[in-house]
């Protein structure tokens, strides 16, 4: 096998969740480019149809099915369908996720679940499902935020506390599953990349953190997916419970 081959996805299929719009349409069609099929989740169904025209455009075959990760049966779901239309899962990107911006006097118990139960629950629920159905070499990436790791100014308990926890999540999953099933579990944790979450931000919020970013801009959301492709590839076989944070070096400042 020849290093460009290392970073193929040939013949496998990967699940990715939260597809409906942002950085999930820019996963999915990553991963069908590197030669996955691929089945789509997002709550929106609706919207799946413009991922899922992107997906075929690349030749690769695609599955949509709406999703509500924060419900169990409706992860399952969508892994059922990824078996019975692709034929199984190797690849798992944990997309889904919501954020909110409430002073934590003010958040109210159903926000902050809310957030939790779609964020970190909903990781749990579609890395079980996956989990039961993988073969070895099978690649689980979690999407966390560099808000796991740093902060940024805002009142975002909820998020950052269910972004922190996915990479707890991630690294006990490694530990559980590389060794028995052969499962790889890593995690990403993004910068400021333009998406559905950012267009919420305060106006001038994005340019006054501009100065903590070593790299001086947002990240290109090409550059997250590339990230996505290598940690599901070969070319990471020795990768595990790791979380890479694509953030321009915001968290080294």
């Amino acid at each position: 096998m020849s290093l460009n081959d290392l970073f193929r996805l040939d013949g496998k299929v990967a699940v990715v969740t939260g597809a409906s719009s942002g950085l999930g349409v820019d996963f999915a069609r990553a991963l069908a480019e590197a030669g996955a099929d691929v089945a789509i989740g997002a709550r929106r169904v609706e919207r799946l149809a413009e991922t899922a025209a992107l997906v075929e455009a690349t030749g690769r075959r695609v599955v949509s099915v709406a999703t509500d990760v924060s419900d169990p049966a409706s992860c399952q779901a969508l892994v059922d369908a990824a078996v019975a239309e692709l034929g199984r899962v190797d690849i798992l990107v944990n997309n889904a996720g919501i954020g909110t911006a409430v002073p934590a006097t003010r958040e109210t118990p159903e926000q902050f679940r809310e957030v939790v139960d779609i964020n970190l629950n909903g990781s749990y629920w579609m890395a079980q499902a996956c989990g039961r159905v993988m073969q070895p070499g099978s690649s689980i990436i979690n999407i966390s935020s560099i808000l796991g790791l740093t902060t940024a100014g805002l009142p975002q308990a909820a998020y950052s506390a269910s972004k922190a926890a996915i990479i707890g999540l991630t690294r006990d999953l490694a530990q559980q599953w590389t060794g028995r099933k052969g499962i790889r579990v890593n995690a990403i944790a993004p910068g400021f990349f333009a998406s559905e979450m950012t267009e919420q931000y305060p106006p001038g919020y994005l340019e006054s953190q501009q100065g903590r970013i070593p790299a001086g801009r947002k990240g290109d959301p090409r550059e997250l997916a590339a990230t996505a492709v290598f940690l599901a590839s070969d070319a990471a076989g020795y990768i595990t419970g790791q979380t890479i944070a694509v953030d321009g070096g915001m968290t080294i400042t």
